[in-house]
């Protein structure tokens, strides 16, 4: 007998990391260009609710910019960067004020989180933002997240929350991603248009017909820069790192999260790969090496088995590698047998090279600990 259970609530349910993000047209009401607080209520209930079923959530929140500009009033209008810079630094706080009083009835600390590109993008500032993300996910806080508009240039900036959400997802190495929005899922045209566009409740694969599909921001929102092309985008950033995408609409003022578990219209595009193969893929196809390892052979037979490499196991180290880089990791013959990210840069590596766990501090003149590359962090050859 087949489940009748709607296929937002599987993903959701089969979900252990999520990310959710809410875009401008959501939390921002359009007559009093203020936080929607009842909307965002609702959210906080659909998200508390997650968390006490074992889920970590993070939240990737627009809205900084239209309630910027309500505060600034008239001098805020008109385009230029600087002026969109000055209506996110002061709508900021209040966005973080909203999300903090509504979590407030259900004792979740709530974490502001600015990224720019080069946070996803530069392998040291990756690794700090995963381990501090991370660190908070595992203390049981909800993470917003928004770009740092308030300092990004063009060159480095995501350009949408979308975008941003995605890669999130894949710093965290998260289940699932929801892109909640002003639309309910993925149609065949643009059904503000065309009332013959079909609705796809499903794509196993995001295929160029599919992308064609998408067309661009709602303009009638007012608020926002993402559309349905850019959440595909999104999606496929995600898919490739191993995360589900689930697009739908948020306009449910109460519990709009909750209704999608209740049969709500939406799409849900498959992930192309699992979270762990698409990150151990990257690390070992996708990325320059910076420098070598050399280990002995029972650090090697333990690599084999899953363990992270210690630093008792280096016998050498070579290369310009910093924390974070990756690096090419030889056995004793001079075959390579893995690569990784390293955990310390290779002056001092070269320092702990063969010491035992006790020694290490003495060596470095700080507590460091002995893994030099985490076995969650290495791609066997």
């Amino acid at each position: 007998m087949t489940s009748r259970k709607p296929m937002a609530a599987k993903v959701i349910g089969a979900a252990d990391r999520i990310v959710l993000k809410i875009g401008s047209a959501l939390l921002v009401d359009r007559k009093t260009n203020a936080v929607d607080m009842v909307r965002l209520k609702g959210l906080a209930a659909d998200i508390a609710q997650w968390k006490a079923q074992g889920k970590q959530v993070l939240v990737v929140s627009s809205g900084a910019v239209a309630l910027g500009r309500r505060r600034l009033g008239a001098k805020a209008r008109g385009g230029g960067l600087e002026r969109k810079q000055a209506s996110a630094a002061a709508g900021q706080s209040m966005l973080m004020h909203a999300w903090e009083s509504v979590f407030d009835p259900y004792d979740i600390v709530t974490a502001q989180i600015l990224l720019t590109r080069d946070d996803t993008e530069v392998r040291r500032r990756w690794l700090n933002a995963r381990a501090t993300v991370g660190a908070l996910l595992d203390m049981g806080a909800l993470p917003i997240v928004n770009e740092n508009d308030t300092i990004v240039t063009e060159q480095i900036r995501y350009g949408d929350n979308d975008r941003l959400a995605a890669r999130v997802a894949q710093l965290i190495s998260a289940d699932l991603l929801i892109l909640l929005s002003d639309v309910d899922g993925v149609y065949t045209a643009d059904p503000r248009v065309d009332p013959d566009a079909k609705h796809i409740p499903h794509i196993e694969e995001l295929t160029p017909e599919i992308e064609a599909m998408a067309t661009g921001a709602n303009a009638a929102a007012g608020v926002g820069t993402g559309g349905m092309a850019t959440k595909l985008m999104a999606a496929r950033i995600a898919g490739e790192a191993g995360c589900t995408t689930l697009i739908a609409a948020g306009r449910a003022k109460k519990r709009g999260a909750q209704h999608l578990e209740e049969g709500r219209r939406c799409t849900v595009i498959a992930a192309s790969t699992t979270v762990k193969a698409a990150y151990k893929q990257w690390i070992g196809g996708s990325l320059a090496t910076r420098g070598q390892l050399v280990v002995d052979a029972g650090c090697a037979t333990a690599l084999g088995k899953g363990k992270s490499l210690l630093a008792a196991g280096v016998i050498s180290a070579d290369g310009g590698f910093g924390k974070g880089d990756p690096v090419e990791i030889f056995d004793q013959t001079g075959a390579e047998i893995a690569r990784g990210l390293v955990r310390y840069d290779v002056g001092d590596v070269s320092k702990i090279a063969g010491l035992r766990s006790s020694q290490l501090k003495a060596a470095l003149g700080y507590a460091g600990g002995p893994v030099v590359v985490h076995a969650d962090d290495l791609s066997m050859r």
